[in-house]
C-alpha cells in the first residue's frame, strides 16, 4: 500500500476526556485527514492502555480497588492455555473483540464515522499497547513480569496480535486505509538493566504484531515516547515510526546509513513536533514548523534526501494527551494542524527539486 502522507497530522491516542463523543468530536475538527479513536484513561480504569487490551487472555485478574490486573498463575496453567490456543488455531477474532466496557472511545469513534465520514478522509488510525511494554507492566500474583515467562508470554504475544487484527477489520469498515500503531513506552529503557532482553527477540515479538497487522492489510507503525535504539525499528517490517521528535531528535540522528535504508524502501518517519506538556501553552505554529524545518535540514544536511523526508513524514504530539487537561490537549490539537498546515503550504508553494536547481543555474 503505498503511502506518501506529505507531513499530515495524526495523534498517538489517548485523550483526558471521560465523554468519547467529545473526544471524538475535538479529534475529528483538527485532524479529520487520519483521525485516530481516542483512548479515554479517564473514562474508567478498563481503558488504560494495559487493561483496555486483556479482554480473552487467559489468567487475567482484576483488582478493581486497586484499578488494576495481575495473571493469576497458580495451579495448572495448562488447560488454560490449551483453552485459549483452540482460540487461536481457530482464528476466532471475535474473541478477541475489544469491548466498549474496555473502549468506549473505540466504539464511539466507528459509530460516529459510520454515520459521517470527513470529506477529508485519507485513512483511519488505531493503535495497540505493544508486546514489550505489556509484558513488563503486567505481573503475576507474586509480581514478576509476565515478559520473563515464556510459556505466558507466548500468549500475551498472540492475544495483541489478533486483537490489532480484529480492530484493523472494525475500521477497514470506515476507510479501506488503515494505520495501526504500536505503542511501546518501554522501549525507551531497552539495553538498560531494567530490560533483560536482546535485540533478537525485540525484533521477534515485534514482528508478529507487525506481522499480524500487514495479515489484514492495514500500516503497522511503532510509537516510543523516549530515546530508544532506532535502528531495531528499521529493521522490522515497520512502515512507520513515531519518535518524540520535540525532546529527542539528536537520538534519531544516530542511524543515518539505517534511516536512508527505512526511507529507501518507503518507510515513514511520525514526526512528534507538538510537546504535551505545559511548554505547549507557550510555543506557537510559527516557532514549532521552525523548529521541524530546522530538524528536516539538519538531517538533510548528513546526507537524507529532503524531498523524500518531507514526502514521507507525518507530523503528531510528542505522546500521548491522557494525562492532560481537556482545554491543553485541544489546543495539541489546534497547533498540531496548524503546524501541518503551514509546512504543507510550504510544500506546496515550493518548485520541484529539478526545477530549483535550473533556477540556481540559471542565476
Amino acid at each position: 500500500m503505498p503511502f506518501t502522507p506529505n507531513c499530515l497530522p495524526t495523534a498517538v491516542g489517548s485523550m483526558p476526556h471521560s465523554n468519547p463523543q467529545d473526544a471524538v468530536e475535538l479529534m475529528l475538527r483538527y485532524l479529520p485527514q487520519i483521525p485516530t479513536w481516542p483512548q479515554l484513561p479517564n473514562a474508567g480504569y478498563l481503558e488504560s492502555m494495559y487493561l483496555q487490551y486483556s479482554g480473552g487472555m487467559p489468567f487475567v485478574t482484576l483488582d478493581p480497588a486497586k484499578e488494576r490486573l495481575f495473571m493469576d498463575l497458580r495451579g495448572d496453567i495448562w488447560a488454560d492455555l490449551e483453552r485459549f490456543y483452540e482460540r487461536v488455531l481457530e482464528d476466532d477474532l471475535e474473541w478477541f473483540a475489544i469491548t466498549p466496557q474496555y473502549a468506549s472511545g473505540l466504539h464511539a469513534f466507528i459509530g460516529r464515522l459510520w454515520r459521517t465520514r470527513p470529506p477529508e478522509l485519507v485513512m483511519v488510525k488505531g493503535q495497540v499497547t505493544g508486546p514489550i511494554s505489556f509484558g513488563l507492566m503486567i505481573t503475576d500474583e507474586r509480581k514478576r513480569s509476565v515478559l520473563y515467562r515464556e510459556e505466558v508470554f507466548d500468549a500475551v504475544l498472540k492475544s495483541l496480535a489478533l486483537k490489532a487484527r480484529w480492530q484493523a477489520r472494525q475500521l477497514q469498515r470506515l476507510h479501506p486505509q488503515v494505520l495501526m500503531f504500536i505503542d511501546e513506552p518501554y522501549l525507551s529503557s531497552f539495553g538498560s538493566a531494567f530490560i533483560n532482553l536482546s535485540r533478537d527477540q525485540v525484533l521477534q515479538y515485534l514482528e508478529e504484531v507487525v506481522s499480524a497487522i500487514h495479515q489484514e492489510g492495514a500500516l503497522a507503525g511503532v510509537h516510543c515516547c523516549g530515546n530508544t535504539d532506532w535502528s531495531i525499528l528499521m529493521d522490522t517490517e515497520l512502515d512507520v515510526i513515531n519518535f518524540d521528535a520535540y525532546e529527542y531528535f539528536q537520538g534519531m540522528t544516530l542511524y543515518l546509513d539505517r534511516l536512508q535504508a527505512f526511507l529507501k524502501r518507503g518507510g515513514v518517519l511520525a514526526w512528534g513536533i507538538v510537546p504535551t506538556n505545559p511548554q505547549i501553552a507557550q510555543g506557537s505554529a510559527e516557532t514549532l514548523r521552525r523548529k521541524f524545518l530546522e530538524q528536516v535540514a539538519d538531517l538533510e544536511g548528513r546526507g537524507i534526501d529532503r524531498e523524500v523526508l518531507l514526502r514521507q513524514s507525518l507530523l503528531t504530539p510528542s505522546c500521548g494527551m491522557g494525562s492532560l487537561s481537556v482545554e491543553t490537549a485541544g489546543l495539541v490539537l489546534q497547533r498540531l494542524a496548524e503546524v501541518s498546515q503551514a509546512v504543507r503550504a510550504d510544500l506546496s508553494a515550493a518548485p520541484p527539486k529539478g526545477k530549483r536547481a535550473k533556477t540556481r543555474a540559471s542565476a
